[in-house]
């Protein structure tokens, strides 16, 4: 391939990227700055009970995420990957614009509460349909000897958007003191990811469309249906399988650690903040490398290593975290987890994509995937807190164990999809 149409490539995927990291930067800023507003929309003497809540509100905004991915996946195979993909960022800004200046619950009653909600199932919207759209376009955009490697770059932008919303917490901590964060400064990140949505909006709005929707617009066939979709059970029990121990252990170790940390090991909140960044930078640089691997050696022996050191070395992982206690060993155990984790990130938006055809691809990835991120994803907090909350936090550790293991046992009986791929057919 030509350098020319080589930077092309990269330019494309490049604005693709930026617009999933703000739109996850805009996602995990309400995670990451749960534990100074939670008091604000749910009162309490108790703090995990006021994380639970909040914890909560963060599961429902995915429930909402299934929805997303039929809406907006069907959208992007009938209208484009590029319009749906600047509709999705817009949505987001205004959810996070609106957290920012809502009232809190001293000044308005259950009505802040309740807003809140709403905004966070608009949102969920928004991010439901990033998930599947962004994963088509980079694996449609990229070209067939580098897929694996630029389909990477959805984990890469979705890690970023998590840094800089951790980037935001350091700062802020260091110019602010605790009790200014939970009284009003915990909104300025919401204000920032919706003026950085505004930028992104300018650059999604001169990306390409991809060849393959270009090409598929000419058939005449009818685009994103369900019974279109209805197709391809095999696949859609595959997105289902791919997914289910993937989505567990990935918010365990980037969402519900730093809960962790602070609620059951007793670090403070600024030393856990920056263990948590130092762990997900590296995490972070790894999935290029990873996915360059899967273009080498194929995706499976990528999803073989999650599934089996997933299974093996979860529980271990977290034991050890209550045992030695030291901030370096919580560094090296976080990190641990998440290199394993990587063989299943890194790589699974271009394997699902891989299996369908171009006229439902979007929908194809977006919808079994959504589902199984509202029931499981969205979950892992809530059902990690409330199982500390009756004195059981270990059984958490074996469900995230043998949510793995289900997956390595669809790993195994799924086709290599770098060798079968519905893209190359096209």
């Amino acid at each position: 391939m030509d350098k020319k149409k080589e930077r092309k490539i990269a330019s494309n995927i490049i604005k693709g990227s930026l617009g999933n990291m703000i739109e996850w930067f805009d996602w995990y800023i309400y995670a990451s700055f749960a534990i100074y507003f939670a008091d604000s929309f749910f009162p309490s003497n108790n703090q995990t009970v006021e994380l639970l809540s909040a914890a909560a509100v963060f599961a429902v905004g995915f429930l909402m995420r299934p929805f997303g991915s039929f809406i907006m996946g069907k959208f992007a195979d009938q209208h484009g990957r590029r319009s749906a993909l600047t509709l999705s960022v817009v949505i987001m800004a205004c959810g996070s614009l609106l957290i920012a200046i809502v009232p809190s619950y001293e000044t308005i009653g259950i009505l802040s509460p309740i807003i809140l909600i709403l905004v966070r199932l608009v949102q969920g919207i928004s991010l439901g349909g990033e998930y599947g759209i962004s994963a088509t376009y980079l694996s449609e955009m990229a070209s067939s000897n580098r897929r694996g490697y630029y389909a990477s770059f959805q984990y890469v932008t979705l890690i970023s958007g998590q840094l800089l919303a951790l980037i935001v917490q350091i700062l802020l901590q260091f110019f602010f003191n605790d009790a200014q964060l939970r009284a009003w400064a915990w909104r300025i990140p919401f204000v920032v990811g919706a003026l950085g949505a505004i930028i992104v909006l300018y650059l999604r709005l001169s990306m390409d469309e991809t060849n393959q929707f270009k090409e598929s617009a000419k058939n005449g066939k009818k685009k994103g249906t369900l019974k279109q979709l209805a197709k391809y059970p095999g696949q859609v029990l595959t997105v289902i399988g791919l997914t289910f121990g993937g989505t567990i252990a990935f918010y365990t170790y980037t969402t519900y650690m730093q809960k962790f940390m602070i609620n059951t090991l007793g670090l403070p909140t600024r030393l856990t903040t920056e263990i948590n960044f130092c762990a997900l930078f590296i995490f972070m640089v790894m999935q290029p490398v990873f996915g360059h691997l899967s273009d080498k050696i194929g995706r499976k022996p990528l999803l073989y290593w999650f599934g089996i050191m997933g299974t093996l070395l979860t529980v271990p992982i977290f034991k050890g975290l209550q045992t030695f206690d030291s901030p370096f060993s919580a560094f090296i155990l976080m990190l641990a987890g998440l290199l394993i984790v990587s063989g299943y990130t890194s790589i699974n938006a271009v394997v699902k994509a891989e299996l369908f055809p171009t006229e439902i691809r979007a929908l194809g990835v977006g919808l079994p995937y959504g589902l199984t991120v509202a029931i499981f994803g969205g979950t892992v907090e809530y059902v990690a807190l409330w199982l500390k909350t009756i004195g059981h936090e270990s059984w958490f550790f074996y469900y995230v164990s043998a949510a793995v293991f289900v997956s390595l046992i669809v790993y195994i009986r799924m086709l290599e999809t770098s060798r079968h791929s519905k893209l190359d057919k096209e």
